[in-house]
C-alpha cells in the first residue's frame, strides 16, 4: 500500500476522532514537503478548519499529534502555519522498498482482454525516398507513446500508413526507366529505399535542366512548366497506374518492393515496430466510397465541375475539398479509407495520430468528417502533434544537401559513440564483439534519449555532439549510470551477498536514502502522468533526476565497504531497485541499457 493511501486513511480516522466528522478522501491532500522544511509529506489543513473550529496552527498541531500517536508511519511533525509537515519513519520506507521490490514490473499496468484498444499511427513514410531525420523523431515517439499506453493498461495496435502511390512516386519510377539501365539494390549494392530515393532526385534534376532549356526559347516559367515533356509523362504514368496497367504496376510493384527492403532495415536498427500496415494504395478506393456514401446522405455536397466538398462553416471551419473533379482523391479522403478498413479490422476504442503540428488543421476536420460518418472513435480521436527536429548548421552532411538520411544519422552516432567510449576507456577490457555492441546501444540510446527529452510539442535541434556526452542530461550518462550499479551488484555477489526477499526494518536510514526510494516509488506515478499527457518526455526527465540523486548517493556513501552488514545489503538493495528502474523507464522510451561499459 502507498505511504500516502495509508496516511489518507489515519488522517479520516483522526479528523473523525477528533471533530466526530467524515470527510471524502479527496478532501485529504497530501503533496512533497518542499526542500526547505523538514518532513516528507505535507497535509493541507485549511479544508478542516470549518470543524475544528480552530485557527490553523492548533488544528494542524492536533492532527499531528493524532498521526503520531496512531500511524506507525509517522515519526514525527511540525507545523508552518496551515501546513503539517510529516516525517515517515525509516520502517515504513523499508517496507516501500521492499513492496517495490517484490513487483518485477513495478509502476507498469496489464492490459486484460476487457481493457480498452487503442490505435496508435505513426511513421508514414512515403515510398520515392528513404526515412529522414523528421521520421526519425515521428517514429520514436510514435512508439515510445505505444509503450507508454501499453504501460497504463491498454491493448495497444502499432500501424503504419504507406504513401505509396501518387505522382512523386511516378517520378522515381520514370526516372529509373529512363536513366536506370536496370539497375537493382543488388546490383549497386545500394538500400533498396536509397536507390529508389537517388531517381527521386535525378528526375528533379532532368526537369529543372528541361525547364532551364524551355525558359531560354523565351518561356515563362510557369509556361514551361506546363509543357514540360517530363512532367507529362509522370502525369501519363500516373493515369496508366490508376487504370491498372499490367506494365506500370509491375514496374511499381518491383520498385516498392526494394523499398520496403530498406525501411524494414531502418526500422529493424531503430527498433521500431508495426502491428499492420496500411499501404494508400489500397485506402484511397474505400475513402471514395465513403465519400460517395455521405453525398447520399447529404453530409457532403457537389459543386458544378464535379468535385465533392464538405461545407464545416457551422463547425467554424470553412469548405473542404474531399475529392477534385477529375474523381481522383486528396489526402483526405484516403485517411477517411484508412480509418474504414482499421475500423472493420480492429474494434477501435481510441484512435491517436503522430503526425507533424503543420497538419494540425487537417486532423481538426478529420475529426469533424469522421464522427459525421459514423466512427464512433472519430470526436476524440488525437493528434500527438510535434514540432520539426533541425540539426545545428553544416553538423551533418546529408544525402540532398538539405534532408538529413535517418540510416546516415544512426551510421554515424554509432561511430561518434564508439571515438568518445574508447577516448573515455569506456571499452577498456571488452572483446570486439562487446565494443561494437556497446557503441551501438550508446549511439542509439543517446540519439533516442536526445530527442525524446524534449516536450513533442516544441520545435528542436537536435545536436549530435551534445547527445553523446557522458555526463549532464543525456542517455549515455543514464546508460552509464545504470552499467555501474550492475557492476555493484556483480561485486557483491561474487562476495557472497544475497540480497533477501524482505530486507529487515530495523535500520535508520540517511535523509538522502529516504528521499532516494521515494523517488523510485514515484515511477509509478511518472508513468501514469506520461500516459495521461501522452509524454515521453516525462518519463525520460524521471530517469535523469533519479540517475542524477544516486550518483550523488553513490558519491556520498560507501556501499560495498559498508561496515554494518544490514546497512550494506539495504544500500545493495536500494542501489538494484534504481536500476531496475532505470530499465523499466528506459524501455519505456525504446532504450537499450548495458549491463557493462
Amino acid at each position: 500500500m502507498k505511504i500516502e493511501d495509508k496516511l489518507v486513511a489515519s488522517v479520516i480516522n483522526g479528523l473523525k476522532a477528533l471533530y466526530g466528522q467524515e470527510v471524502p478522501e479527496k478532501m485529504v491532500q497530501l503533496q512533497k514537503t518542499k526542500k526547505e522544511f523538514e518532513g516528507h509529506l505535507t497535509l493541507v489543513v485549511f479544508p478542516f478548519l470549518k470543524m475544528s473550529r480552530k485557527g490553523p496552527e492548533q488544528t494542524a498541531q492536533e492532527i499531528g499529534e493524532y498521526l503520531k500517536a496512531n500511524e506507525s508511519a509517522v515519526a514525527a511533525f511540525n507545523v508552518i502555519k496551515g501546513f503539517l509537515n510529516l516525517t515517515i519513519a525509516s520502517a515504513t520506507w523499508i517496507e516501500l522498498l521492499n513492496e517495490i521490490q517484490s513487483d518485477e514490473q513495478y509502476g507498469l499496468v496489464k492490459a486484460t482482454e476487457a481493457s480498452p484498444l487503442v490505435m496508435i499511427e505513426y511513421s508514414s513514410p512515403n515510398t520515392n525516398k528513404p526515412l529522414h531525420l523528421g521520421h526519425v523523431r515521428n517514429n520514436l515517439l510514435g512508439n515510445a507513446l505505444a509503450n507508454i499506453v501499453a504501460a497504463n493498461g491498454n491493448r495497444v495496435v502499432k500501424t503504419n500508413i504507406v504513401n505509396d502511390r501518387g505522382i512523386h512516386i511516378c517520378k522515381s519510377m520514370l526516372a529509373w526507366k529512363k536513366y536506370g539501365n536496370g539497375e537493382t539494390p543488388e546490383s549497386t549494392g545500394k538500400k533498396g529505399d536509397h536507390l529508389v530515393g537517388d531517381y527521386y532526385v535525378s528526375f528533379d534534376k532532368h526537369y529543372k535542366a528541361e525547364l532551364a532549356g524551355l525558359m531560354e526559347k523565351g518561356m515563362t516559367k510557369e509556361e514551361a512548366e506546363a509543357a514540360s515533356p517530363l512532367m507529362q509523362e509522370a502525369r501519363e504514368m500516373l493515369v496508366k497506374w490508376e487504370a491498372g496497367d499490367p506494365e506500370v504496376r509491375s514496374l511499381w510493384e518491383m520498385m516498392n518492393s526494394w523499398v520496403y527492403a530498406g525501411f524494414d532495415e531502418t526500422y529493424q536498427k531503430m527498433g521500431v515496430s508495426f502491428d499492420k500496415i496500411y499501404y494508400e494504395s489500397n485506402t484511397y478506393l474505400e475513402g471514395k466510397e465513403k465519400v460517395m456514401e455521405g453525398l447520399e446522405k447529404g453530409f457532403f455536397f457537389k459543386k458544378e465541375d464535379g468535385s465533392v466538398w464538405a461545407d464545416l462553416t457551422a463547425e467554424g471551419l470553412d469548405h473542404k475539398l474531399l475529392l477534385r473533379g477529375d474523381g481522383t482523391s486528396v489526402y483526405m479522403t484516403q485517411d477517411i479509407g484508412t480509418a474504414k478498413l482499421r475500423f472493420a479490422d480492429y474494434p477501435i476504442d481510441k484512435m491517436i495520430y503522430v503526425v507533424g503540428n503543420e497538419q494540425n488543421y487537417h486532423f481538426q476536420v478529420l475529426s469533424i468528417l469522421l464522427d459525421k460518418l459514423g466512427f464512433e472513435w472519430g470526436k476524440g480521436l488525437v493528434h500527438f502533434s510535434y514540432g520539426m527536429v533541425e540539426l545545428p548548421e553544416g553538423k551533418m552532411k546529408s544525402r540532398e544537401g538539405t534532408v538529413v538520411d535517418a540510416d546516415d544519422l544512426m551510421e554515424e552516432m554509432v561511430s561518434t559513440a564508439k571515438e568518445t567510449s574508447q577516448e573515455l576507456g569506456k571499452l577498456d577490457g571488452l572483446t570486439q564483439e562487446e565494443a561494437d555492441d556497446i557503441a551501438r546501444i550508446v549511439g542509439l540510446g543517446a540519439l533516442k534519449y536526445f530527442i525524446l527529452k524534449v516536450d513533442a510539442r516544441k520545435n528542436m535541434t537536435f545536436n549530435p555532439k551534445e547527445s553523446i556526452d557522458f555526463n549532464g542530461n543525456t542517455g549515455p550518462f543514464i546508460q552509464y549510470t545504470y552499467a555501474r550499479i550492475q557492476s555493484v551488484l556483480r561485486k557483491a555477489a561474487e562476495s557472497g551477498i544475497v540480497i533477501p526477499e524482505q530486507i529487515p526494518v530495523g535500520i535508520e536510514l540517511s535523509e538522502k536514502e529516504e528521499g532516494l526510494i521515494q523517488m523510485v516509488a514515484d515511477f509509478a506515478a511518472v508513468v501514469k502522468q506520461a500516459g495521461e499527457d501522452y509524454s515521453p518526455s516525462i518519463i525520460a526527465n524521471y530517469t535523469y533526476d533519479l540517475v542524477k540523486e544516486y550518483n550523488q548517493f553513490y558519491h556520498d556513501y560507501s556501499i560495498l565497504r559498508e561496515e554494518n552488514e544490514a546497512v550494506k545489503i539495504f544500500r545493495i538493495a536500494l542501489s538494484a531497485n534504481v536500476a531496475k528502474v532505470v530499465r523499466l523507464g528506459m524501455s519505456l522510451l525504446g532504450i537499450e541499457v548495458p549491463s557493462r561499459m
